[in-house]
C-alpha cells in the first residue's frame, strides 16, 4: 500500500494499517543498510528504531505538559518524576525538547542529539535501549552516513496507538524477529510462539476461573519465565481485559535473549504495567523472581535444548536444596532442559490453602515418556501425577511452530483442580483439528482456527470422553494411576557345567540360589495390578524357576499419549489385495507391449 504525506507535514501514515504492510515498510529500511551491514545484523537497527518510534508517538500528545511540568516542579525544587508520570499518562516520560522528527532538524548534529534524546527517557527505557546495544548501532550508522537516513525513514512511520494497537504493534514484532531470526539461521521459535497457541493456553487456564475473574476489581498474578517478546503475557492480558474490563492482571517475566527482553519491556511499558516486574537473565541457574508465588503461568520452553551451560548451578540446587529448591522431583537429561521448566513452574505454584494456581506449558513429546523407571524424568512424573496436579495434556498437530515441525503438547497443570478431576488426568487429542497456513512460516504449515481453539476448549471443560464423528476417540479421562508401573527385575539361577543351580556360600546369599546376570530380565507391570499375581501369569509359566528381585523393583511413570487413542483398523481382504495388484501388473504389462510394438 502506498504511503502518502498529508499536507500538515504530519509524518505519512497507512490510510488502512494492517500488520503486514506495516512490517514490510519497516523492512525496507533494510535497503539502506545493504551493502553497510551483514543481513544477520539488520535487526540490530531496525529493531530498536521502531521502539523508540512507537514510544516517540506514543509521548507525542502528552509532551508538551510534561515540559511545562518539569519546568514547574523544577522551579519549586520538587521531584519532578511522580508527576511528569502523570502527565505523561503513561508509566515512562522523556524530558528532551526533541523527538525524531525534530531531530532531523539538523542534521549535522543527528547522532549527538540522538543521544541526548535517549538519555531524556526515564530510566525503565534507557535500559531498554541499553539491552539494544543502541549507542554502538547509532555511532556505526554515523560512521557510514546512513544515520540521517534511517530517523528520516522511522520519522515517516505513524506509530500512534491510534493507528497500530498494542496487540498489532505486538505482532510486528514478533514478524520482525521472526524475518532476522530466517535471515541469520536463528530459530525465531526461541523469541515467540504463534498467537493461536497462546490464544489456547489462555483460554484453558481461564476457562475454570470464569465466574471469579468476572467479578469487579479482581486482581490476579501471571508469569511467564521465558517470556521471549511478551507475547503470551500480552495475550492473557487482552483475554481478560475482554471478558471484565474492571479486572487487573499483573504480569511478571524473564527473558535470556537481550533483544527479545528489550521488545517485552517495551511492550509492557506502554501497557502500563510495572517493567521492574521482567527480569533479565537466565531462569534456570539465576531465578529473577526467587520466592515469588503466581496465580497463574504459561510458558512455552525451548525445545530439545541441553542445559550443560548451567548444569553446574542446577545440580547444586538439587543436591543442597532438594524439595526446598526448584528440582527435587529430579533431573532431566541434560540433552534436553524442558523439564526443568516444568519444575521451576511447579515451585512458583501458589499453595492450594493460599487460592493454589494453574499453569499451561508447551512440551514437545519426550516429557510424556523418555526415561525408565527410577530416571530423572519418569521421577518428574511421578511427582505431578502423585501429588494430583496434572489436570489435562493437549496434543497439537505438526507443523504449529516456527522452528520445528515434531509433535507438541499442552500441558494444564493445577494444584486447585475442581472436585471432578480430582486423581484424574484428561487427555486431548486435536492432532487433527488444522486447517493449512495460505503461506508457510518457517516451519509453520498449519494453523487453529477459532473453531477449532473452541473446540478443544470445550472439550476440557466438558471433561467428558469423547468422540469424532467417525468414532474415533479424541477425549479421554483416566485415573492418575493408570500411567504408573512397578519395574521388576526377573531373575533366573546361573547353573554350572553339569546344569546345577550354584548356590551362594556366604552370608544373606548363603544357600540361596545366585542369579546369572545373562538371563536377567524386566517386566513392567502396571501400578494397579498385584505384582505377584502378574508374576504367576506372566512369567512362571515360561520361566518355572523365576523370581523377583525385591531390591530392584521401581516407581515408574510414563504417559504414552498416541497409544491411548490409536484405533486398530483391521487390514482389507486378501481377495481385494490380490485384484488390486493383478490389475496394476496387467496394466503395466500392456504399457511393456505398447513400447515393444
Amino acid at each position: 500500500m502506498a504511503l502518502q504525506a498529508s499536507s500538515t507535514r504530519r509524518p505519512e501514515t497507512f490510510s488502512r494499517m494492517n500488520q503486514q504492510t506495516l512490517s514490510a515498510f519497516i523492512w525496507s529500511v533494510a535497503d539502506l543498510l545493504r551493502g553497510d551491514y551483514k543481513q544477520s545484523d539488520y535487526g540490530k537497527v531496525i529493531l530498536p528504531f521502531t521502539v523508540l518510534r512507537r514510544l516517540d508517538c506514543v509521548l507525542e500528545a502528552t509532551k508538551p505538559a510534561v515540559l511545562a511540568e518539569l519546568a514547574a516542579k523544577q522551579a519549586q525544587g520538587v521531584n519532578p518524576e511522580p508527576f511528569l508520570l502523570r502527565k505523561a499518562g503513561q508509566s515512562f516520560y522523556n524530558t528532551s525538547m526533541l523527538d525524531l522528527k525534530k531531530l532531523l532538524g539538523d542534521p549535522d548534529h543527528i547522532a549527538q542529539n540522538l543521544f541526548s534524546y535517549v538519555q531524556a527517557f526515564s530510566p525503565a527505557v534507557r535500559d531498554v535501549f541499553e539491552r539494544f546495544e543502541f549507542h554502538t548501532q547509532v555511532e556505526r550508522l554515523a560512521k557510514s552516513g546512513l544515520l540521517y537516513q534511517v530517523a528520516e525513514k522511522f520519522a515517516q512511520i505513524d506509530l500512534h496507538p491510534e493507528a497500530v494497537s498494542n496487540m498489532q504493534m505486538g505482532l510486528v514484532f514478533e514478524e520482525l524477529i521472526r524475518k532476522f531470526a530466517e535471515i541469520s539461521n536463528e530459530t525465531a521459535g526461541e523469541h515467540f510462539t504463534p498467537r493461536e497457541v497462546i490464544r489456547l493456553m489462555v483460554n484453558l487456564i481461564f476457562i475454570e476461573d470464569d465466574a471469579i475473574l468476572s467479578k469487579p476489581g479482581v486482581v490476579r498474578t501471571i508469569y511467564d519465565p521465558t517470556a521471549g517478546t511478551g507475547g503470551m503475557l500480552s495475550v492473557a492480558g487482552e483475554y481478560l481485559a475482554e471478558h471484565n474490563p474492571q479486572a487487573r492482571l499483573t504480569v511478571f517475566g524473564q527473558e535470556l535473549n537481550p533483544e527479545s527482553y528489550a521488545i517485552c519491556k517495551a511492550d509492557m511499558l506502554i501497557k502500563g504495567q510495572d517493567v521492574a516486574n521482567i527480569a533479565f537473565g537466565n531462569t534456570l541457574s539465576d531465578d529473577g523472581h526467587a520466592h515469588k508465588r503466581f496465580d497463574y503461568m504459561l510458558s512455552n520452553p525451548p525445545f530439545g535444548v541441553e542445559w550443560k551451560k548451567v548444569e553446574k548451578e542446577v545440580r547444586k540446587e538439587h543436591e543442597q536444596q532438594g524439595y526446598n529448591g526448584r528440582f527435587g522431583p529430579g533431573l532431566p537429561r541434560v540433552s534436553d532442559g524442558s523439564m526443568l521448566f516444568l519444575l521451576h513452574l511447579l515451585s512458583k505454584m501458589r499453595p492450594a490453602q493460599e487460592g493454589g494456581s494453574r499453569f499451561g506449558i508447551v512440551l514437545n513429546g519426550s516429557p510424556l515418556f523418555t526415561g525408565g523407571a527410577g530416571s530423572g524424568e519418569s521421577e518428574i512424573r511421578r511427582y505431578v501425577l502423585e501429588n494430583d496436579l496434572c489436570e489435562a495434556i493437549v496434543g497439537l498437530p505438526t507443523d504449529m511452530f516456527y522452528n520445528t515441525g515434531i509433535s507438541t503438547y499442552v500441558w494444564i497443570i493445577s494444584n486447585r483442580k475442581p472436585a471432578a478431576r480430582k486423581g484424574k488426568v484428561q487427555l486431548i487429542d486435536a492432532s487433527g483439528m488444522w486447517q493449512k497456513m495460505r503461506k508457510s512460516l518457517g516451519s509453520k504449515r498449519k494453523e487453529l482456527s477459532d473453531a477449532h481453539i473452541e473446540r478443544i476448549t470445550r472439550l476440557f471443560g466438558d471433561f467428558a470422553e469423547a468422540q469424532n464423528d467417525d468414532g474415533t476417540p479424541i477425549s479421554r479421562i483416566f485415573d492418575n494411576e493408570a500411567f504408573g508401573y512397578h519395574a521388576i527385575t526377573v531373575e533366573r539361577p546361573l547353573r554350572d557345567e553339569a546344569g546345577n543351580v550354584v548356590l551362594g556360600v556366604k552370608g544373606k546369599q548363603k544357600g540361596k540360589p545366585q542369579p546369572d546376570a545373562q538371563l536377567r530380565d524386566t517386566e513392567n507391570v502396571p501400578y494397579t495390578e498385584d505384582v505377584s499375581e502378574y508374576f504367576k501369569r506372566e512369567v512362571l509359566p515360561h520361566a518355572p524357576d523365576a523370581w523377583i528381585d525385591p531390591d530392584k523393583t521401581k516407581v515408574g511413570y510414563e504417559i504414552p499419549f498416541n497409544r491411548h487413542f490409536y484405533v486398530f483398523k483391521p487390514p482389507r481382504p486378501l481377495a481385494e489385495i490380490d485384484a488390486e495388484l493383478k490389475q496394476t501388473t496387467d496394466r503395466i504389462l500392456d504399457m511393456i507391449k505398447g513400447l515393444s510394438a
